[in-house]
């Protein structure tokens, strides 16, 4: 079981992980809750989620099941890591994607270290065993949203040694060089 009732990140697990791992999401188990995400950690909400599902199963069903939890974000270097652990709702609660990438925009205003890197920590529960797993993608913050495609942050990140935001790569694309990818590689040595 995925962690997530993000359809995008499912999709992108999915495709990453095809024909090596079958990947059920909260929606697919009927899990509606929102998961607390209380750590200060990406790899402490990772874990809270994690462990939140697997109880969720085995109260529900008495099984015990694999779960895979990630917590992700992006780290601005001239923020001092912000948003980082708080990425989604850096805009406050319930804002929309657009809501955050307007706040960073501004609070980058001016500066001219645009260094940035999005940060995926995996918490693997599998049997009676924890895995973690991170992965990361150095890039830049620009000062105009482009491109259609992904997800959050992605239409102002120029991951490094490309031109173009996630957003205009594309996904099957930056599922080969992504946060999430790099962290699903470690998992899959």
């Amino acid at each position: 079981v995925l962690a997530t009732h993000n359809k995008h990140k499912c999709q992108e697990f999915r495709a990453m992980l095809d024909g090596k791992y079958d990947i059920i999401s909260l929606n697919d188990i009927g899990l509606y809750d929102d998961i607390p995400e209380t750590g200060t950690t990406f790899r402490e909400n990772a874990l809270l989620k994690a462990q939140y599902v697997r109880n969720w199963v085995l109260a529900k069903t008495g099984d015990t099941v694999d779960v895979m939890a990630d917590d992700s974000g992006l780290e601005v270097f001239a923020l001092g890591g912000r948003p980082g652990v708080y990425s989604a709702r850096y805009a406050g609660e319930g804002c929309s994607p657009r809501d955050c990438i307007d706040k960073l925009l501004c609070e980058l205003k001016g500066k001219s270290d645009r260094s940035a890197r999005f940060v995926t920590l995996l918490a693997v529960l599998r049997g009676d065993k924890t895995d973690y797993y991170e992965g990361e993608v150095r890039g830049t913050i620009i000062d105009e949203l482009r491109g259609d495609g992904g997800f959050g942050y992605d239409p102002v990140f120029v991951p490094e040694g490309e031109s173009k935001t996630f957003s205009e790569l594309g996904n099957e694309f930056k599922n080969t060089i992504s946060h999430r990818a790099n962290a699903v590689k470690e998992m899959l040595k």
